[in-house]
């Protein structure tokens, strides 16, 4: 499939730009894990299943997008690591509340880990808190 940056840049734009499992799948171990410290995704813990939270979240957030701030690629821990900010309003019907209109613009970091050239974990470090307050959800 290639070298760990280039999947992992691909999967960082299928995965932000609400592709799901069908558009990431490719890039993954069929059970790959996923973790974060955040409530807004607490009980996720598969990559799949994050991959179609996202795609969920671009339903009523239509002009969500990403902007990447830094991509680094650890070889010898086989990990790639990509820090970017996500920008959206809540627009869409859907979410935890009708249409705010507010607007968030959120850091994150992947780290993703591979075994060959499959990702086999990601972990999202993010302060959902701010994110959700943002958009007036809380």
């Amino acid at each position: 499939m290639g070298d760990i940056t280039t999947v992992a840049k691909a999967f960082f734009d299928a995965c932000e730009t609400g592709g799901g499992w069908e558009a990431c799948a490719r890039y993954c171990a069929l059970h790959a894990t996923f973790s974060a410290q955040a409530d807004a995704l607490a009980g996720v813990t598969s990559l799949r299943d994050y991959t179609e939270w996202m795609k969920g979240l671009l339903t009523f957030i239509p002009d969500g997008r990403y902007e990447v701030r830094s991509f680094a690629t650890d070889e010898e821990r086989r990990n790639v690591t990509a820090y970017g900010v996500f920008h959206g309003t809540h627009t869409g019907e859907g979410g935890p509340c009708p249409p705010t209109g507010k607007s968030t613009s959120t850091d994150y970091v992947y780290v993703m880990q591979f075994e060959g050239d499959r990702i086999i974990g990601l972990t999202k470090i993010w302060n959902d808190a701010r994110a959700v307050r943002e958009l007036g959800w809380a």
